[in-house]
């Protein structure tokens, strides 16, 4: 039988590798694990889990096919979860990076009812910062 455990990375496709890393590292704490150019792939550390980007003009983006765009999407959105969250102090670091967050909701997430945030990242992917659930 299969019991997933955790999701362990996420695969976005990229028009704008550059924007794409600066965002991830630089606005939502993410690390740069690995890079491997000759193929088109950076892998980005979030806690235990990895962001892989794709560009879409690299050896493995080319694969997939369009761009992702208005039109269509690769993902819905992807959730990372944030501790300690403190959901005002993340919409005022966000917004001073030039980014538009939405309202800090409860929703439903992996362990249950708790606060978070939507925003997008430079390629209009909707990113879910989620803190920990209510007790």
């Amino acid at each position: 039988m299969i019991r997933p455990a955790e999701i362990d990375h996420v695969v976005l496709r990229v028009r704008d590798e550059p924007a794409m890393t600066a965002f991830y590292v630089g606005v939502l704490g993410c690390t740069v694990e690995r890079r491997r150019d000759d193929i088109g792939l950076v892998q980005l550390r979030a806690g235990r889990s990895l962001i892989d980007l794709v560009p879409v003009d690299g050896a493995l983006g080319r694969q997939g096919g369009a761009a992702p765009g208005a039109e269509g999407r690769n993902l819905d959105h992807l959730c990372l979860r944030v501790e300690p969250f403190d959901g005002e102090a993340i919409r005022a670091f966000l917004a001073s990076r030039g980014h538009a967050p939405g309202p800090v909701a409860r929703r439903y997430g992996a362990q249950g009812v708790g606060p978070s945030i939507y925003l997008q990242d430079p390629e209009g992917n909707t990113v879910e910062l989620k803190g920990p659930p209510e007790p």
